[in-house]
């Protein structure tokens, strides 16, 4: 039997595993979003959610996969430089409006 969630429900859903602190309530709409269009009859796995996709900040990702950065650079030279890195290196879902991306970590 298959239940259809709203994007209320989606966020609900981590709530209730215990991992609503796991992702930003804008990231949760976006990756929500993905699903919606890439993979419609997924069954929700929250855990393997929060092992799968990650949130970060430019400079966060920047410092984890070791992306070379101009110290003389700007915040958004920083972003575009990091996007650039993670859509050829993964797929990603999305920026959030306080400038974090959401991505498939790799």
């Amino acid at each position: 039997m298959k239940t259809t969630l709203s994007v209320y429900d989606f966020r609900d859903a981590f709530k209730r595993a215990g991992r609503a602190d796991q992702f930003s309530y804008d990231a949760l709409g976006l990756i929500f979003d993905y699903f919606e269009s890439a993979e419609p009859d997924y069954d929700l796995d929250v855990i393997a959610i929060c092992c799968e996709f990650s949130e970060q900040s430019p400079a966060a990702i920047a410092a984890d996969y070791s992306i070379e950065i101009d110290e003389n650079e700007n915040e958004e030279e920083i972003a575009g430089a990091v996007l650039s890195y993670l859509e050829i290196n993964t797929h990603v879902i999305g920026e959030t409006d306080d400038g974090k991306f959401v991505y498939i970590q790799f």
